[in-house]
């Protein structure tokens, strides 16, 4: 049965859920003259830790370490709560491949991001697309951006700072993404360059969730409290804090649910931070998300499902243009092909019957080229009347001959062949001829378009009238068949049903595109219709 979880699946893949925002340690971000409420510890790194958090809420260490800029593209990352089995990973670029070795997938974001962008320091906004499975996630969707920075380092173009901001901003400014902004304790809220501009695109901060890390790093008897309650700097949404895995845990392969304890028992025994123990931590995090997401995608069901079916019938359309798929079997190559000549029949009769432009010449021909040619026919020269008379005079000889009564008379066969050749004939012969250019121009006369069309129905209506209704329509839907069957029977001499269907491969790979398209809107109108109203 679909889950509200698998909804946030579907929906993800539509339009994003959250965007990760961090700084990164490459100058700036410090406090101002005058000093804060919060205070610089001396272990302060500059790093926001944003891939720590990361790595807190799936529960696992999968993602790149080390100086500099390590987030190099984007990291698309879909967690996929399971009932149990065992946790995997998945990259759309490896489709068929499945990592259940974690230390492999940090591997491949690193491969894959040199992929693109080289061994170098550059950065690329072509995102890598991750899933994780895993019964210790949330049904969500989270991208990872390189940290915000102040100044280019050796090995970067002087334009890194403005193309990470740019960057940035393609994901932030979509009204539909919700902000994770992610800054250090021990670095002054006000400066945060993650806070910075997720104010300039949210400033209601209707879709910003602030993070602090580092709690654990603070100098003694500092505490980040006012920032946490919103006092220093308030969201609509209320700020998480995180303890993150130290150094020493990271170099010792503390597993990270253990970290996820370790966490969990800090904010419950500290002094500061008991009392906000239970909203506090990666866990709290990812389930705040979670619901909150699930909270805007049923307020936006009804656009989500006007926008997907406005695609569909946009989808069908553009299918039923470039023309529907063909089946491979050969049943379904021959009704389309059955299909396409009728089609071409019917286009055909339109233009003979005037619906189309060209029927016209038609009936030029019949009308008034066919009898003007039939009279200029020398018709006299091979069928004069003389060889008429003489073909008739040596028919009464020979039936005179023939006529075995007759043979006792001689002089009766004489008198009969003298009146019946010489007489008879003569005396009809121009009667004669006069009936006969009159029958031929009678006839000629039913020489019309008309005349023609009607010639192949002729047997249709020569059917017996007692014949059933039923039986009739089935000769002639037989009989309109066999028309069709002959032609194709003439082609297929020449070449097989699937060379005959041959189309452009660009076509073809459009149309394909185009269906799986389809069938991924389908599903996802089907899925949420299934659970939206649970």
């Amino acid at each position: 049965m679909a889950t509200m979880g698998s909804l946030i699946g579907l929906v993800n893949r539509i339009q994003r859920a959250c965007t990760v925002l961090g700084d990164h340690g490459g100058g700036g971000g410090g406090i101002p003259m005058g000093g804060s409420p919060i205070r610089r510890s001396r272990r302060w790194t500059g790093i926001s830790g944003k891939s720590s958090v990361l790595e807190s809420i799936v529960g696992r260490d999968f993602l790149p370490r080390g100086s500099g800029i390590v987030t190099r593209r984007p990291l698309v990352l879909q967690l996929h709560k399971t009932e149990g089995g065992q946790e995997y990973a998945e990259f759309l670029h490896a489709p068929r491949k499945r990592f259940t070795d974690f230390a492999a997938v940090r591997k491949e974001i690193a491969d894959e991001t040199d992929r693109i962008t080289g061994k170098t320091k550059a950065i690329s906004n072509v995102p890598i697309q991750l899933s994780i499975y895993s019964p210790h996630v949330v049904n969500l969707t989270l991208i990872d951006l390189p940290g915000l920075t102040k100044v280019a380092v050796e090995g970067q173009a002087e334009s890194i700072v403005q193309d990470i901001e740019n960057m940035v901003r393609a994901y932030v400014d979509k009204p539909n993404c919700i902000i994770l902004a992610i800054s250090p304790a021990n670095q002054d809220i006000a400066t945060s360059d993650a806070i910075k501009l997720a104010r300039d695109v949210d400033p209601s901060g209707d879709r910003t969730f602030g993070v602090l890390t580092k709690l654990d790093l603070m100098d003694k008897g500092t505490n980040a409290v006012d920032v946490l309650e919103g006092r220093q700097y308030r969201l609509q949404h209320p700020w998480v804090g995180i303890v993150n895995r130290s150094q020493a845990d990271i170099n010792k392969n503390v597993d990270m649910l253990a970290a996820r304890r370790k966490e969990k028992d800090y904010f419950e025994s500290s002094p500061d931070y008991g009392h906000l123990a239970h909203k506090m931590g990666a866990e709290y995090l990812a389930k705040l998300l979670s619901e909150h997401l699930e909270a805007v995608i049923r307020a936006k069901i009804p656009s989500i499902i006007a926008m997907i079916n406005k695609t569909i019938d946009e989808i069908e359309a553009e299918l039923d243009r470039l023309g529907r798929p063909i089946g491979g079997d050969a049943g379904a190559q021959l009704y389309t092909i059955l299909d396409m000549c009728r089609a071409f029949d019917r286009v055909f009769k339109e233009h003979l019957d005037g619906g189309r432009p060209g029927g016209d010449r038609i009936y030029g021909v019949f009308d008034h080229q066919l009898p003007a040619a039939l009279k200029k026919l020398p018709f006299d020269k091979h069928l004069s009347m003389q060889n008429v008379h003489l073909v008739l005079k040596e028919l009464v000889r020979r039936s005179i001959t023939a006529t075995d009564e007759l043979k006792r008379f001689p002089t009766l066969q004489s008198d009969i062949a003298a009146a019946a050749a010489n007489d008879s004939l003569e005396r009809f012969r121009e009667d004669g001829r006069k009936t006969v250019l009159r029958l031929v121009d009678m006839e000629a006369s039913y020489l019309t378009v008309e005349f023609f069309r009607k010639l192949p129905t002729e047997p249709e209506k020569a059917a017996d009238k007692n014949t059933p209704v039923s039986d009739r329509y089935q000769d002639n839907h037989l009989r309109r068949i066999g028309k069709f069957t002959f032609f194709l029977h003439m082609i297929y001499i020449k070449k097989q049903l699937s060379a005959m269907l041959d189309e452009d491969p660009a076509l073809m790979g459009k149309r394909d595109a185009l269906v799986k398209r389809l069938e991924l809107y389908k599903s996802a109108r089907n899925e949420i219709d299934s659970v939206a109203w649970k």
